[in-house]
Order: C-alpha cells, then sequence, then structure tokens
C-alpha cells in the first residue's frame, strides 16, 4: 500500500512517516498543498494524509480538487483544534474521515487500516487471497502455505502483497519498487531480486515465475 502524507510541520510529517513505513506502507512527504494536490492527482496512492492549513493551497481546496477531478483515493483530513475549522466542512469537501491534533499515533494507524479496509470492501476486493496452497490475509497480514502458517517480515509481506492481489498478471520491478518503497528510493533496483528470492526460498520456487524484461508473476502451484 502506497500512502502520501501532506503535511507542513516537517517533524510530525517526517514521523508520521517512519512509524507508518514500519507498518509495511510506502510513504510519500509533501510539505505543500499545490505539490500534494500534483501528486495525489498523478501517483498511484491508496490513501492520502492532508492537513488543512497548508501554503500554497489550503486541504479543503486539495480535497475538493481532487474529488472534482474524479479521484476516489481515500482521504484523512487533520487539523489543529482551533475551533477555526470544523469536521462538517472538511467531509462536506469530500474527504473520509478526520482526525484533529493532537492524536494518538495508535489512533491514527488505527483510522489507516479502517479506511484501507473499507475501500477493500466497497471494491468488491477480499483481504483473503486463496492460490492453490498458499493463502494471504492483507487485512491480518498473515501468511500461510496449506496448514503452515509462513512468518514473513514487514517489506517481505509487502512485496508478496503486490503480487497476490495481481495473481497471474505480470507485475514489474518498477511497480514493485514503487508500491513497496518509495520514490525517493535512489538504492540499487535489485533490492527487489533479493525478496523475490528469499519469497521463493519461503513459499516454493514455482510460486514466482520470472517473465523475462517484464517482472514477475505469481501462479498457483
Amino acid at each position: 500500500m502506497r500512502l502520501l502524507i501532506v503535511e507542513d510541520e516537517k517533524r510530525l510529517a517526517l514521523s508520521l512517516a517512519k512509524g507508518l513505513t514500519a507498518e509495511g506502507y510506502a510513504v510519500d512527504v509533501v510539505h505543500d498543498g499545490l505539490e500534494g494536490l500534483h501528486m495525489a492527482g498523478e501517483g498511484s496512492y491508496d490513501l492520502v494524509i492532508l492537513d488543512i492549513m497548508l501554503p500554497g493551497m489550503n486541504g479543503y481546496r486539495v480535497c475538493g480538487a481532487l474529488r472534482s477531478a474524479g479521484h476516489d483515493v481515500p482521504i484523512l483530513m487533520l487539523t489543529a483544534k482551533d475551533g477555526e475549522y470544523d469536521e462538517a466542512e472538511g467531509l462536506d469537501t469530500g474527504a473520509d474521515d478526520y482526525l484533529t491534533k493532537p492524536f494518538s499515533y495508535v489512533v491514527l494507524v488505527a483510522r489507516v487500516k479502517a479506511l484501507l479496509r473499507r475501500r477493500g470492501s466497497s471494491g468488491g476486493g477480499s483481504p483473503v487471497h486463496v492460490l492453490g496452497d498458499l493463502k494471504v490475509d492483507t487485512a491480518a497480514r498473515r501468511v500461510h502455505l496449506g496448514a503452515d502458517e509462513i512468518a514473513l517480515t514487514t517489506k517481505e509481506f509487502a512485496v508478496l502483497e503486490q503480487l497476490v492481489v495481481r495473481a497471474g498478471e505480470v507485475v514489474s520491478k518498477a511497480e514493485i519498487l514503487e508500491h513497496v518503497w518509495d520514490f525517493a528510493y535512489d538504492g540499487d533496483p535489485n533490492i527487489v531480486e533479493v525478496y523475490i528470492s528469499t519469497l521463493r526460498r519461503k513459499l516454493g520456487a514455482a510460486l514466482i515465475r520470472t517473465v523475462r524484461g517484464a517482472g514477475y508473476r505469481l501462479e498457483a502451484r
């Protein structure tokens, strides 16, 4: 899952990004409303965390512009508790949820997960994906191979998730990098191959096929 944080309080934004990355999400951060609108409009994000008081364009206008352009990405709005802005106005612009500062990080993570689950349900998708002996629960973040539960690291699970939600399709290395790491990642792109190798070792080599020059495809054993 790929998240965008639009927040001008840099310490808060980076703290949230660090925590959400540890939860297994790929997180991009911008500190300006106009840049946030551009990123959210152009990027393939699963959720946007959007502050209201932003330079360039406030969060209400960013949210309204995204909805007017037909973007249905879930939006969680953040605001300071000063009475200047209210929840009704935020939700009227098309936001999906609202959180008042200061807030508990645990509460924010719970809201993020709830919005992502809600989006999956509204799209008719199940969080449990079954492919032959493999069962992946993306909500509980658990993997079973036959009767055995397989322990995966956060990044291993995130890579597998990109493959399992598109089982039978070819997923490129670039797509995996974009969704599991982030747009600013400038390390070795072969890191994807390292994780694919680890997944093959844990789940069976035949499960993940390499399509030369194109990417990887998850297939039933």
